[in-house]
């Protein structure tokens, strides 16, 4: 049986959207080869361009996320570097302090291995004391394999505003996490932050 957090965390449906059929990113690369148009897309997406970035044997991972940044405007970046072991573990006991009113946004630097990433999201849900008071979707894209000359992706998501007043300061708890088309969860985590009147 799938906890409330799981109902939460369930991506929206478009009504009459089919996920297309898959294919390999050879498959691509092969695709109306005399079609210029096609070509200078399939460029454009790096498909059939540089030489593909080696993959860690056994590694069957197609999205791998590297690292997660709080940006905040004025102010250095906190970055997690998730492929560092317990990293992920400590977001939810090491909360990020956010200022009231501070305008915000999240970033996350990923990598896609074995074949093309079909319509990535990012899922998002906020609680505070157990209730649940935000729930964010967004749509990251759809990437095909790092390259040599590409080893890595960066998806900035939108900007957001901490809530003020007295009644919106303390502790918040979130549970995210990146999934596919194919509803396949690449990363789920729970972390947390403080919404404070004045930057510790």
């Amino acid at each position: 049986m799938a906890s409330q957090g799981d109902d939460d965390l369930v991506a929206s449906k478009t009504e009459g959207y089919k996920v297309g059929e898959k294919k390999t990113v050879e498959e691509y690369a092969r695709l109306d080869q005399n079609d210029e148009s096609l070509n200078r897309w399939k460029a454009s997406l790096g498909i059939a361009t540089g030489a593909p970035l080696a993959v860690t044997p056994g590694d069957t991972r197609r999205c791998v996320i590297q690292s997660l940044a709080l940006e905040v405007e004025g102010r250095p970046d906190i970055v997690i570097d998730l492929t560092a072991p317990g990293s992920i573990e400590a977001l939810k006991s090491k909360p990020f302090i956010i200022k009231e009113g501070a305008r915000f946004r999240m970033k996350a630097n990923f990598k896609v291995q074995h074949d093309v990433l079909s319509g990535l999201k990012y899922l998002q849900v906020v609680k505070r004391k157990g209730i649940r008071v935000g729930k964010d979707e967004e749509m990251l894209g759809s990437y095909p394999p790092n390259t040599v000359d590409k080893p890595s992706y960066e998806k900035k998501f939108s900007q957001d505003e901490a809530p003020t007043g007295m009644m919106a300061r303390g502790h918040y708890e979130a549970v995210s996490k990146f999934i596919d088309d194919d509803d396949h969860t690449h990363l789920k985590f729970e972390w947390s932050f403080d919404i404070t009147k004045e930057w510790k």
